[in-house]
């Protein structure tokens, strides 16, 4: 019984590794590499597959998947980054690619692990380089799904016209091979492959399809072709919005998000403690963390050491203390006391000035008005104090976020900052779960200001 049981197992791995290039299988366990055509430097040793460098390849022979789930474990050393792509060919020029690039030092920082390349950019690292990690790919129907370590990242329906630009093209969903790429300096390790096979007639595409975003019409898909990076700086878990629906409306609608508490006298955090044990909260969530430094005193009430662990800090001019002593919040009318208003405006600036030496990377909620005065926002804003602000701008080296929430700075404000030099952020500081909006203002100066990649702001990912 022993010696038919050992045949049997036997047979049933031989019938797998014979049907894995069209049907479910094993693909790579470290000794059938020879079902896949390589070039460039590519190896095998101790069950691993490693590519290495631009012209590394391997390409599933006669591979022939329509819908599917792929699953591996792979890792990168330092410099390692490639894509793998499916529904593609012998010349990996057709299909989707999923991006492998674990570089938290990159300059194209909006291209990570997991990106479903042009249609949906990732900004978060989720791994690091020389760390193991497991990766999912689902095909069924026009549903993409992307997982990492279990976790989705991507859920990507393509509507039945995808917006697609010239160099993108053939990125459609079809039926093909698989085909893993290497395009770094360093290695992409692979190691047990596997595919399983799904009937056409489990999915229901017609349900797909009137989920789908109608990409014609999609101003965030057309950022992605374009490969702008994607990202809304300015995101608060709260008001009803939680962790799981935050990210479930991010891979809906392609927009990354960066996380950020209000840290302050009064605001939910109120120390370092509240911050290590947030950080420790979120660090496996799929957002970048940033801080929102409230009021004056956050400088002396959080040290630096503890709020240098956030990706980036950035704080507003809202909260001062006015010329006669009173504590002011521009945003709460009760509390602006204005008598002049020619006065209270070369305050409001000279206050902006002050905030701007405080130790952040980026200036919110930019150039707001009191209530009294926000329906004369370009009369305030004369040419002179233009020209202070962005001056004390460019000095500092701090960035300057476009906020879509209060459709601010104007236009004339943006297009000196970027004549000088200031970086951009785009921020929605929504107040709950009803307000996440899709960055309008922020796309509508970003084109009408000519705003590209090179201006945008990189956050300094350390988490």
């Amino acid at each position: 019984m022993r010696i038919i049981s050992i045949f049997t197992t036997l047979l049933v791995c031989l019938f797998i590794t014979s049907c894995s290039r069209t049907g479910s299988g094993v693909l790579f366990d470290g000794t059938n590499a020879d079902i896949w055509s390589t070039t460039g430097n590519v190896s095998v040793d101790n069950g691993i597959l490693s590519l290495k460098g631009n012209d590394a390849q391997a390409v599933l022979k006669n591979g022939k998947y329509k819908n599917f789930e792929l699953d591996l474990e792979m890792r990168t050393t330092v410099g390692g980054k490639g894509f793998i792509a499916f529904h593609t060919d012998n010349t990996v020029d057709k299909g989707y690619r999923i991006a492998i690039n674990n570089d938290r030092n990159d300059p194209v920082w909006w291209k990570m692990t997991g990106s479903l390349l042009s249609v949906r950019n990732l900004t978060k690292s989720f791994v690091k380089e020389n760390d193991w990690f497991k990766l999912s790919i689902k095909v069924e129907g026009n549903l993409v799904t992307v997982n990492i370590n279990g976790e989705p990242v991507v859920e990507y329906i393509q509507p039945a016209n995808p917006y697609r630009i010239a160099p993108n093209q053939s990125a459609l969903l079809s039926e093909g091979s698989i085909a893993l790429k290497g395009n770094g300096s360093g290695d992409i390790q692979f190691k047990n492959i596997s595919i399983n096979v799904i009937e056409d007639a489990q999915i229901d595409i017609t349900s797909q399809l009137s989920q789908a975003i109608d990409e014609q019409q999609d101003e965030i898909i057309k950022l992605h072709q374009e490969d702008f990076p994607v990202l809304d700086y300015h995101v608060h878990i709260k008001g009803g919005l939680t962790n799981e629906n935050a990210s479930q409306n991010s891979r809906k609608v392609g927009i990354n998000y960066a996380a950020a508490p209000n840290c302050g006298i009064g605001f939910p955090i109120t120390d370092d403690a509240g911050v290590l044990a947030y950080l420790d909260s979120m660090r496996s969530k799929p957002y970048i963390l940033a801080m929102q430094a409230e009021g004056r005193e956050w400088v002396v009430t959080f040290s630096p050491e503890v709020r240098n662990e956030f990706d980036y800090v950035f704080t507003d001019a809202l909260t001062f203390t006015d010329t006669k002593g009173h504590r002011t919040r521009l945003w709460i009318d009760s509390e602006t006391w204005i008598n002049d208003e020619q006065d209270y405006m070369d305050m409001i600036v000279n206050k902006i000035c002050d905030v701007l030496t405080e130790p952040m990377d980026v200036y919110v909620n930019p150039c707001f008005l009191p209530t009294q005065m926000r329906d004369r926002y370009d009369e305030f804003w004369t040419e002179g104090r233009m020209n202070k602000f962005v001056e004390a701008m460019a000095k500092s080296g701090k960035a300057l976020e476009i906020n879509a929430r209060y459709k601010i700075p104007n236009k004339a404000i943006i297009q000196k900052a970027k004549a000088a030099g200031v970086k951009f952020t785009f921020g929605t500081n929504n107040a709950g779960a009803d307000d996440l909006g899709l960055l309008e203002y922020c796309i509508q100066m970003k084109k009408e200001c000519g705003i590209t990649v090179a201006d945008m702001y990189k956050p300094k990912i350390k988490i």
